[in-house]
């Protein structure tokens, strides 16, 4: 796993104390979380401090934002490699069980041809059902 200290690094992102432990935080994750989760689970931050975080992280691409439908934002860090480009982007599955949202790094979602003057600047691909765990 790297190294929160070498990602910061990488992208130009100032290591200040704060921006370390949310992101050793979101490292440890195996699943994308929403602002109040990651409340709960860095209690000893507050929560604009969290959000001035992450919406940093998320200009210098270092992670990135998921719609799946719950009206709550979830945050991912990105994929070695990851620039936020239109290749970039993937699937998310949420489990309608547990409600964890997890990114599909292994399966892109597929280019499209758009009618003529059509841009796609954006796409949110959410596959819902149950995760591993909640299908034992």
């Amino acid at each position: 796993m790297r190294k929160a200290e070498d990602i910061l690094a990488l992208k130009g992102v100032k290591p200040t104390a704060v921006r370390l432990n949310l992101l050793e935080f979101l490292l440890e994750q195996d699943k994308a979380l929403s602002l109040k989760e990651m409340e709960i689970g860095l209690l000893h931050m507050d929560r604009s401090s969290i959000f001035r975080s992450l919406k940093s992280f998320e200009e210098y691409k270092l992670i990135h934002s998921i719609n799946d439908g719950t009206g709550m934002t979830k945050y991912a860090v990105c994929a070695e490699g990851c620039n936020c480009e239109l290749e970039d982007l993937h699937y998310h599955f949420y489990c309608t069980s547990c409600e964890k949202t997890f990114c599909l790094m292994d399966h892109p979602i597929p280019s499209i041809i758009l009618p003529k003057n059509f841009k796609m600047t954006d796409a949110n691909m959410v596959i819902k059902g149950l995760c591993d765990q909640c299908n034992k």
